[in-house]
């Protein structure tokens, strides 16, 4: 079983929330193909002595090859509320990424409007106006740099596919280890750095705790190894 008792950062009657591993989806309808609704739904059948199919709603997702802190409600009350904060804004979403740049500013916002190509998976860059085309909108600080590298913290503000992603490669900063929207120079250096995986992890989530009204605030650091220089104490 994938979901062991460390990747469960947080568990009470309504929600749970876990570090989500590299490499495996949130949700799949693949047969054979292991997902963390899945997961969840047999570690709570494990420990509970109904036998009927545990609820596990999914409130957001993470792209299947990145790491990070997800959500998942446990009845259909509480995916109801914190479904509301994520339309309302209310869910805070942070990130870590390695890229290969220095933005021009050690903080700013990235505003772009992103066309979805659901037949090969990906996103791009277009003009505003551009038939079926979202905005997308994040805010960035910069953490550190080592050389070429630079630590970047981002805050979501519009949840787009490959959203992250898409827009540090369009401006010029692609993330280490993401072959799909890498250029060839970021490809190379991946490959310098042994990075398997994209560089990209979900490090932070807030929301107000749907039944007790309290803000839950939640943090963890990278498990993926090329973080570590600027993790290492």
């Amino acid at each position: 079983m994938i979901v062991m008792m460390q990747n469960i950062i947080y568990e009470d009657d309504d929600l749970i929330v876990v570090h989500k591993p590299e490499d495996i989806a949130t949700q799949t309808a693949r047969l054979g193909q292991k997902d963390m609704v899945s997961q969840l739904k047999n570690y709570l059948a494990e420990k509970s002595a109904n036998k009927g199919e545990p609820y596990i709603g999914v409130i957001h997702r993470l792209d299947q090859p990145v790491e990070g802190l997800l959500l998942f409600a446990k009845n259909k009350e509480t995916a109801a509320n914190l479904s509301r904060q994520i339309t309302d804004n209310t869910i805070q979403k942070y990130y870590y990424a390695l890229v290969l740049g220095t933005p021009e500013q050690q903080q700013g916002e990235l505003r772009d409007y992103l066309l979805q190509d659901m037949r090969g998976n990906q996103s791009k860059v277009v003009a505003a106006g551009t038939k079926d085309a979202k905005e997308a909108c994040l805010q960035y600080q910069v953490m550190g740099q080592q050389e070429e590298i630079s630590l970047i913290k981002v805050k979501l503000k519009t949840g787009r596919h490959h959203q992250i992603r898409v827009q540090m490669s369009h401006a010029g900063m692609p993330l280490i280890g993401d072959n799909k929207y890498g250029n060839e120079k970021s490809k190379e250096k991946s490959r310098q750095m042994n990075c398997q995986h994209i560089a990209l992890c979900a490090c932070l989530l807030e929301f107000i705790h749907p039944r007790t009204k309290e803000k839950k605030t939640f943090e963890i650091q990278p498990l993926n190894q090329v973080f570590s220089p600027f993790f290492s104490s």
